[in-house]
């Protein structure tokens, strides 16, 4: 049975107001900030820390957290390596439409596989996209454990959890690493701030 072609039937609409146009309006550029690291790490901490300070200096911001958008967007999606892969392609295209709009959109969310983070960049301009990897010891991650995750793990309530017995690769050449066993969330914050704040002038 020939496999119908859904995109057969519908055209591209440009639209009147460019990105542009909406950056000059928001007086800032846009771009997607795509925090990547194990459960535990500190990603959603240092990603919302960034999300205040950014507002606090007049930036039209939102944060995409992995976890809520599991609540609505990605309520359909398991833990499957399938799902999770599906679930890295809709936080991007979500965060292709923020940066379309003129917002910076920041996506926290553990997004293990290199090819899809890499394909989550190739959506992007290459100004557009900021990865920053969030490196801490699975070992720090599992004292730390704020969603008590790994306890589940260990009790075998959970399988395929990312960093035990499902793969977590870390990226290769990411713009930021900032090291959550070594630095506090305000050192974390700093500079990743320090890094991005020529890149949203306008």
């Amino acid at each position: 049975m020939k496999k119908k072609d859904g995109n057969r039937n519908i055209k591209w609409h440009d639209s009147t107001i460019s990105k542009e146009d909406r950056q000059l309006l928001h007086g800032h550029k846009s771009m997607i900030i795509w925090f990547t690291g194990l459960s535990g790490s500190g990603k959603s901490t240092i990603a919302n820390s960034l999300q205040y300070i950014l507002y606090k200096k007049g930036i039209s911001v939102y944060l995409l957290d992995g976890d809520n958008l599991r609540y609505g967007i990605n309520k359909n999606l398991s833990f499957s390596e399938e799902d999770r892969r599906e679930n890295i392609r809709r936080t991007a295209e979500i965060g292709k439409l923020f940066v379309d709009a003129g917002i910076v959109v920041i996506a926290a969310l553990i997004s293990p596989y290199e090819n899809e983070r890499q394909h989550a960049r190739s959506l992007f301009n290459k100004t557009e996209f900021v990865e920053v990897f969030v490196n801490c010891p699975i070992e720090v991650c599992k004292k730390r454990d704020p969603k008590g995750l790994y306890e589940k793990v260990k009790s075998g309530e959970i399988k395929g959890f990312t960093g035990i017995d499902q793969t977590y690769e870390e990226p290769k050449k990411p713009d930021i690493t900032v090291y959550t066993d070594k630095q506090s969330i305000e050192e974390c914050t700093k500079m990743i701030i320090d890094y991005l704040i020529e890149k949203l002038e306008q």
